[in-house]
C-alpha cells in the first residue's frame, strides 16, 4: 500500500475508501470524508467517519501484530446483520470489505448509534446510584436476550461449533498466548494446565455468544436507560453462556472489584469500586430472565482470566512494538499477573 492520504487518521486512508465506496456504496459517499479514531477501543480500531452530513462507523484490525481470528471482520459483520430483526440492540451493517486490498486489512461500516460508552470513572461517576442500578440490570436483560436467540432462527446454525467449546476456548487462547510471549508470565502455564485438565462439558453449549460481553461494550443513554447497542462482536461465536457470564465477571469483579481497577484502562469504570451492584446481583438478575442452568461459575471465571489475561498481553506486545493507537496501552501489561493470580485461585476451587 501506498502512504495514507494527508489528513487520513493512521490506519485509515480515505482516498482509497472513498474510491470504495464509490464504486461499492455511492449512496454512502454523499460528501467529502472526514474521520477520527474513536478513543477506548483496546483491540480492534474504530474510526467514526463523516461522509457529508452523514456519520458512520468503520472497523478494522488492529495495527501490525494481529492474533489468528481474534479480529475477524466478516464475523463481526455477519452476526450484527443476523441479529437486526431480534431483541438484541446492534448498529445496522452497512457494507463489508473482506480483502485487504483498500486499507490493508478488512473492514467494514455499520450505522452510528446515539448512545455513550461508560468505560471510565470520568463518566459514571457522574451517574446517580439509580441510574447505575438501572445501567447494570439493562446489562443482563441484554446479555439474557442474546443467549436466548435460536441461532438457527437467524441463519447462524453454522456460526461455530458448540460441542467441546470450553476446551476449545483454552487451546485458543493457549495459541494466542505462545503468539504473544514477549517476556516470563509466572503462573500462566499453570492456569492453561489446570484449565485444560478440568474443562467441563458445556451442558449449556449452542447459544449465541459475544465473547467480550462488558459495560463498556454497550452504547447506552441514562435518561431513561436503555442499551442502544452491543458493541465489538469480534469473537461472537456458538458456545456456553456461561463463558460470557465468566468473562463478564471476570472485568466486574476481578479488576472492577479491587484496587487493580483503579485507573486503568480496562475496567476503571466498572465494577462495584466504581458504585455499581455486585455480581451476585447481577448474576440473579440474569437468572431470572434467561433459561440458562447457571451453576457455580469459578471454572469460567479462571477461564476469563486467563483469556483476559492473554488478550491484555497481545495489547502490551503490540505496544512495546508500537503498533497500537490511542493512551492507556502503556499500563495493559500490569494487569496480566493479578489476572492469572485470581484464575489461578478460582481454578483451584472448581
Amino acid at each position: 500500500m501506498t502512504e495514507p492520504t494527508a489528513g487520513s487518521p493512521a490506519g485509515l486512508d480515505l482516498d482509497r475508501l472513498g474510491d470504495h465506496l464509490a464504486a461499492h456504496r455511492p449512496d454512502l459517499a454523499a460528501g467529502p470524508l472526514r474521520a477520527e479514531l474513536i478513543a477506548g477501543g483496546r483491540s480492534n480500531l474504530t474510526y467514526l467517519v463523516h461522509a457529508g452530513d452523514r456519520e458512520m462507523v468503520l472497523r478494522r484490525p488492529p495495527l501490525g501484530h494481529v492474533l489468528a481470528t481474534a479480529h475477524d471482520m466478516t464475523r463481526e459483520f455477519r452476526v450484527i446483520s443476523a441479529l437486526a430483526p431480534t431483541d438484541v440492540p446492534v448498529p445496522g451493517a452497512l457494507l463489508l470489505c473482506p480483502e485487504p486490498e483498500v486499507l490493508g486489512a478488512p473492514f467494514y461500516l455499520m450505522e452510528r448509534v446515539p448512545g455513550e460508552v461508560f468505560r471510565s470513572r470520568s463518566r459514571t461517576d457522574r451517574l446517580t446510584g439509580e441510574q447505575r442500578h438501572g445501567l447494570a440490570m439493562t446489562m443482563m436483560d441484554t446479555l439474557a436476550a442474546l443467549h436466548t436467540v435460536e441461532p438457527a432462527a437467524v441463519g447462524l446454525a453454522d456460526f461455530g461449533r458448540p460441542e467441546g467449546f470450553l476446551a476449545r476456548q483454552v487451546r485458543r487462547w493457549s495459541g494466542q498466548l505462545d503468539r504473544s510471549r514477549s517476556r516470563p508470565l509466572p503462573g500462566i502455564d499453570e492456569l492453561r494446565d489446570r484449565l485444560a485438565a478440568t474443562a467441563p462439558d458445556g451442558a449449556n453449549a449452542g447459544r449465541i455468544v459475544h465473547g467480550d460481553f462488558r459495560l463498556d461494550n454497550l452504547l447506552a443513554t441514562v435518561d431513561p436507560v436503555t442499551v442502544t447497542a452491543v458493541l465489538d462482536w469480534e469473537m461472537a461465536t456458538l458456545g456456553d453462556p456461561l463463558a460470557d457470564l465468566g468473562l463478564l465477571l471476570t472485568y466486574w469483579e476481578v479488576l472492577g472489584g479491587s484496587a487493580a481497577s483503579d485507573g486503568n484502562p480496562v475496567a476503571d469504570g466498572l465494577g462495584p469500586r466504581a458504585g455499581f451492584p455486585g455480581g451476585a446481583e447481577l448474576i440473579a438478575r440474569y437468572a431470572g430472565r434467561s433459561d440458562v442452568d447457571v451453576g457455580p461459575l469459578h471454572w469460567h471465571i479462571a477461564l476469563g482470566c486467563f483469556k483476559l489475561a492473554v488478550i491484555c498481553e497481545g495489547i502490551h506486545y503490540r505496544h512495546t512494538l508500537g503498533q497500537t493507537l490511542g493512551e492507556g496501552f502503556d499500563t495493559i501489561g500490569g494487569l496480566v499477573a493479578p489476572l492469572v493470580a485470581h484464575g489461578l485461585t478460582a481454578v483451584r476451587e472448581t
